[in-house]
């Protein structure tokens, strides 16, 4: 058969089987992202079914589904909800970054991967799921809620920290020296903190010149533009997710809201080969393994979660079961995760630390949706239990503490009759 009508067959069986699959995960209501990984898995070497003739372009399709997944994460914010947030809730921020980012370092130093594989996993166990946690959100109908905005500050820094993160990343990854990887970083903080001035003064102007109203050209636009600033980005090392992300930034009002609207559907369809791509380069029989090491983590980085967004919602004057609440949300991992485990398995940096991701993302994205369900049931239940158990400890000791004193009140007045008795027999007395 000829080779491009074999890459139609598999791209296209691809394809038609994402589709399936992103349709038996909206009838189970839960993210599609276990489904693509677990495809990936089955397609990739070691699986059921390995890819010949497409795999390279499915590639190609797995760099532009980073580019998109960061462009329309960048379109969900301004530039002014950006330093606004960072201005009230970076102690939240370190909080997340601290509780969570050290169990994946630590646990890459127990297993000996290396300082390199510390700073990978830390990344990988930090990160949470936007998009989970978003659809998670809606499903849940807790947009309006007050915990809500605490959640998406939370996002909303990691998502920022992820323009400083995501180049030191790949400078240690390209094996630079510490000269090179200052300068690698220090570009990406010039450039992110450029383009958020630009964004914030100009960036009406700059709205106003992409904006049109045809669809067609502001696609065309809007998605040329964020691809050549990614290319730039990654020739400079800096890496081609921060350009696009900030590509998304740059963009507000209605020209974001229109090109969100456009590029949903593209960002689904190359977000998906994403995954299937990160499932091809994993052997599932790498990931037995590895399973308990993942197992750990994903309940050590849970209970780490439920507690930062617990603290968060508490400083922020939220009730206990909107602090319940925040934890629970905040538990899935997902794409962030498997853009910096990608990095890392393309590198060779170790041959188990993209097994291990994998295992932990399917683990925590199909936990999160149920920890944000029930958290704050279970918890109710909980400490409620406990008020139950300690209520007749407390009533125990009030009707002691009564006891006490009544018998208290009993030896005064025996001691008081006793000295006036005392003090009549005495004047009586000649």
């Amino acid at each position: 058969m000829h080779s491009s009508a074999v890459f139609l067959i598999e791209f296209g069986a691809i394809i038609l089987g994402l589709g399936l699959l992103g349709r038996l995960a909206a009838r189970l209501r839960f993210s599609p992202i276990p489904l693509y990984l677990l495809a990936g898995l089955a397609f990739g070497e070691g699986g059921l079914l390995p890819l010949g003739t497409s795999e390279e372009f499915v590639a190609i399709g797995a760099e532009i589904g980073v580019v998109l997944l960061l462009l329309m994460l960048g379109l969900e914010y301004t530039a002014g909800d950006l330093v606004s947030n960072l201005k009230t809730q970076y102690p939240a921020g370190i909080v997340d970054a601290t509780l969570n980012a050290l169990p994946g370092a630590a646990m890459a130093l127990l297993l000996g991967w290396g300082p390199i594989a510390a700073v990978v996993l830390a990344g990988i166990t930090w990160i949470s799921s936007s998009g989970v946690i978003a659809k998670v959100l809606g499903d849940l109908g807790r947009i309006g809620n007050r915990e809500t905005p605490v959640i998406l500050s939370i996002l909303v820094l990691e998502d920022l920290s992820m323009a400083v993160y995501l180049p030191v990343v790949t400078a240690l990854l390209a094996g630079t020296g510490f000269a090179a990887g200052s300068v690698t970083l220090a570009i990406a903080l010039g450039v992110a903190g450029l383009v958020l001035l630009v964004a914030v003064r100009y960036g009406r102007h700059i709205s106003r010149f992409v904006s049109t109203d045809d669809p067609e050209k502001l696609l065309l636009v809007v998605l040329g533009l964020t691809l050549v600033v990614a290319g730039v980005a990654q020739q400079l090392q800096v890496s081609a997710a921060v350009g696009a992300f900030l590509v998304g930034i740059a963009l507000s009002g209605e020209v974001a809201e229109g090109a969100h609207n456009l590029l949903a559907p593209l960002r689904d369809l190359f977000a998906a080969v994403f995954f299937v791509f990160f499932g091809l380069h994993t052997d599932p029989a790498s990931i037995p393994p590895v399973l308990l090491p993942a197992l750990a983590l994903a309940v050590v980085t849970t209970l780490t979660k439920v507690a930062t967004g617990y603290w968060a919602a508490r400083r922020a004057g939220i009730s206990a079961k909107g602090r319940w609440r925040a934890g629970g949300t905040l538990v899935a991992r997902g794409e962030f995760s498997i853009v910096i485990a990608g990095l890392a398995v393309t590198s060779g940096i170790d041959s188990d630390l993209g097994p291990l991701a994998t295992a932990y993302v399917l683990l925590l994205v199909v936990l999160g949706p149920l920890t944000a369900r029930y958290t704050e049931p279970l918890a109710r239940r909980l400490t409620g239990r406990r008020d139950r158990r300690t209520a007749p400890e407390a009533e125990a000791g009030r009707e002691t503490a009564a006891r006490d004193q009544r018998d208290s009140h009993d030896q005064q007045d025996q001691q008081d009759q006793q000295d006036q008795q005392d003090q009549e027999a005495s004047v009586s007395r000649p």
